[in-house]
């Protein structure tokens, strides 16, 4: 088993758009988003943005799932903070320990940012991987606002 964790790269954009068309219509995520939303979050990935990082999974050459990262500052914790954005697997790529990959990977790349996440309570698998590799819940409920451009 060869596991590969590569930066996205616009050859990618199909098979990133499958996967997040298949992750965003799933039980893990609360919103659906939209092709329109996809295409800007790879399009922040594959560019020179400094807000957004994009990976693609490789199992024995075969394109598995894909991570997004956003950076931002956290004054909470004085620090550099990664938001692990989106984490995706095809369902034959799970249980095999490859999301723990993917986290310490990010670790490793991000050795003084705080690393954060959202996920749905209901999805048990995603929080044992997350709880297994030393994420801890915190007790917000988290709020936001989209402001409407056009008004």
């Amino acid at each position: 088993m060869k596991f590969d964790i590569l930066e996205m790269k616009e050859s990618h954009r199909s098979l990133i758009l499958q996967m997040m068309e298949t992750f965003y219509h799933s039980p893990a995520v609360a919103t659906d988003g939209s092709t329109e939303i996809y295409q800007a979050d790879i399009t922040a990935c594959v560019s020179d943005s400094p807000y957004a990082q994009g990976y693609i999974f490789f199992l024995d050459n075969q394109a598995v799932g894909y991570g997004m990262l956003a950076k931002s500052f956290s004054t909470e914790f004085g620090r550099p903070c990664i938001w692990i954005e989106d984490l995706y697997l095809v369902p034959s790529a799970r249980n095999q320990g490859l999301g723990s990959l993917f986290l310490q990977k990010v670790r490793a790349d991000f050795p003084e940012a705080i690393l954060r996440l959202e996920v749905e309570e209901e999805n048990l698998p995603a929080m044992h991987t997350y709880k297994k590799n030393g994420y801890q819940t915190m007790g917000y409920t988290e709020l936001y606002h989209i402001q409407d451009p056009h008004h």
